[in-house]
């Protein structure tokens, strides 16, 4: 591939899909699954040969190295995803140490893998995080009003009033009509929750 090849290729400029809110980020749109029995499987636990766990839906609440992959070659582990019942979006870090870039970039990220694997065919639901209150402007865009969601659990509990702020700034902006909880939900947090246990998900039989 030469150098005009390469600048202007989809994966260089990222702008193959529909544009939503100010940061232009690839909206996802509403998907709808069976909300009687989720069960989860971690993206770090799937398998080209598992066989056992294709009614789960994927999760990507393990650490960022793990997944980098989806996004800097998406192509690659695709036929492994598609075979699972649904896909959560990736869940890039937030970090209050990180510079607002970063964190729009996060989401951005996140947003635009979540658009492709729609556009092959996958069933996705955004998978929704912030940080501190100056990232809400950004962390609830281009997600579908009324849409299922995901939200994690893990590390909340120290920072329980900051979680609960932004939860409740996510149900005032997006109205989600369920939300898959991963890891045990605060009382306080309101909604439709599916609650999903955090150990259940990595005891996988392949």
């Amino acid at each position: 591939m030469n150098s005009f090849d390469f600048r202007n290729s989809e994966l260089f400029l990222r702008n193959g899909f529909e544009p939503s809110g100010e940061y232009g980020f690839p909206l996802v749109r509403k998907q709808v699954v069976d909300l009687d029995k989720v069960e989860l499987i971690a993206y770090s636990d799937i398998s080209a040969k598992d066989v056992s766990n294709l009614h789960k839906g994927v999760h990507f609440f393990v650490d960022d190295y793990r997944f980098e992959s989806v996004y800097s070659n998406p192509y690659r582990s695709l036929n492994r995803l598609k075979k699972y019942a649904f896909l959560l979006t990736p869940d890039y870090s937030l970090y209050s140490e990180m510079k607002p870039w970063r964190q729009i970039e996060s989401i951005g990220k996140s947003r635009w893998v979540g658009a492709f694997w729609q556009s092959q065919g996958c069933i996705v639901l955004p998978t929704i995080s912030w940080g501190a209150p100056s990232s809400f402007r950004f962390s609830f865009e281009a997600i579908e009003h009324n849409s299922i969601v995901a939200v994690g659990m893990i590390g909340c509990k120290q920072s329980r009033q900051g979680f609960m702020r932004g939860y409740n700034a996510m149900l005032d902006t997006i109205e989600p009509e369920a939300i898959i909880c991963f890891g045990e939900p605060f009382p306080e947090m309101e909604g439709r929750i599916i609650t999903v246990d955090y150990l259940s998900s990595r005891k996988v039989i392949r």
